[in-house]
């Protein structure tokens, strides 16, 4: 880890810099196997099955029965969890449903703007170590809430060719209506082009590996949208003499287990906090099952001490981080001067576990800095706006001169008689 004292702000760039992520070749690579999904279809996705994820697997859809068996290979305890945290997803989602406003502009004119929901939209659910059944909640619920008519689900298979029981049975619960056991960039590629089993969609959602990114990035040549551009999990905590250093060591080693290209930062304005977080970190590591990740991960990352709370939020929006944590006593009073962050934990409760997995919050945020200019997933990342507007005779007596005007200013003249042959 990297520890830095008062540093000149002219180095700032230079420590909001995140890991960098080895690309050569990689965009060749993505289009080979497009080209491979597009020409062989469902028969391309078995062969890399068996290449990528040694799962030799002859029909890659999810059957109904193993949904239903899914069921009984979880813990009562756990589906309760995972109920219990829907029931905040859809509560906060459902909170963001918003009533059509009609407003009169000019006398006569009466403009409106409604949702329509994507018809069909595709989730990517990362498998292997981490099978992350918390990020169906995420994506399925605002989905269903906003009227998808269809929600695919594609995650990798384990060598024997089963999914993650938490992932189906989570995806049940949710409203998706086709699973694929289909992972990594190849998944992306079916979504984007479909195959004879898996529909193509108009917009993919999902974390994934640097592979599945680049995907999703290569999937916009084909008019497919993607939720927004995603790196590695990345966390800024802030934090004061009243903050707990034990508790700031535990946020940010969550984030830390990840991924060894994740990245953590810790600002204090308290060399003690400062310290003693560093040494808690060094003892909690220890017990930590994916330690090798974390390990990694913090040699990416930075502890930095400055004078004040605002140089620190000042540093903080330099960074835009995907989770922003204030462990601080009167976080209230700092709130409005938060310009880039992707979703913000506010006092020493607040640990960023909440947001991942059930306060009602979404997970699915800007990384790489992109909270300068993304939002995080929400319902409205599944629906579309458009705008309507009704002109009576009137309204349009009312609004023609001006149209005429602009339109002749401009030099287009069918626009002009497209209101003056009314007029007439």
């Amino acid at each position: 880890m990297k520890i830095n004292k008062y540093p000149q702000k002219e180095i700032w760039p230079e420590l909001v810099k995140r890991p960098v992520i080895k690309r050569e070749q990689l965009t060749e690579l993505i289009a080979g196997i497009f080209n491979e999904v597009d020409k062989n279809g469902d028969q391309a996705l078995i062969d890399f099955n068996k290449k990528f994820d040694k799962a030799e697997i002859k029909n890659i859809k999810v059957s109904e029965e193993e949904i239903e068996i899914s069921e009984n290979l979880i813990s009562q305890e756990l589906k309760f969890a995972i109920q219990q945290a829907k029931e905040n997803i859809t509560k906060f989602h459902a909170s963001q449903i918003s009533e059509i406003q009609k407003i009169e502009t000019t006398k006569g004119v009466v403009c409106w703007r409604e949702n329509r929901a994507i018809e069909k939209v595709g989730i990517y659910i990362p498998g292997g170590t981490a099978p992350l059944f918390s990020t169906v909640l995420m994506l399925a619920i605002p989905a269903q809430l906003a009227g998808c008519k269809e929600i695919i689900l594609c995650t990798p298979p384990d060598k024997n060719g089963n999914i993650n029981p938490a992932i189906l049975y989570t995806a049940k619960l949710c409203g998706v209506t086709k699973i694929f056991k289909i992972g990594g960039a190849q998944a992306i590629a079916a979504m984007t082009l479909g195959t004879e089993s898996i529909p193509n969609v108009y917009k993919i959602f999902g974390p994934g590996n640097q592979y599945v990114v680049a995907a999703k990035e290569f999937a916009q040549k084909y008019n497919v949208a993607i939720d927004m551009p995603a790196g590695p999990s990345e966390v800024l905590v802030i934090a004061d003499e009243q903050s707990i250093p034990e508790y700031c060591a535990a946020d940010l080693l969550s984030q830390a287990e990840h991924g060894s290209d994740s990245q953590v930062i810790f600002i204090s304005i308290d060399l003690k906090i400062l310290e003693e977080t560093i040494k808690e970190i060094v003892k909690q590591i220890k017990e930590l099952p994916r330690n090798e990740f974390a390990q990694q991960s913090l040699k990416n990352s930075h502890f930095i001490l400055l004078k004040s709370i605002d140089e620190a939020l000042e540093f903080s929006n330099l960074y835009a981080p995907e989770h922003l944590i204030l462990a601080l006593k009167d976080f209230e009073k700092y709130i409005t001067k938060i310009q880039n962050a992707g979703s913000v934990f506010l006092g020493n409760y607040s640990c960023e576990s909440a947001g991942d997995y059930a306060s009602g919050t979404n997970h699915t945020l800007p990384t790489n800095g992109f909270a300068k200019n993304y939002s995080g997933v929400s319902l409205d990342s599944f629906a579309k706006k458009i705008t309507f507007q009704n002109l009576s005779q009137e309204g349009l007596q009312n609004l023609g001169k001006t149209i005429e005007i602009m339109a002749e200013a401009e030099g287009l003249f069918a626009h002009k008689n497209a209101v003056s042959i009314r007029l007439k």
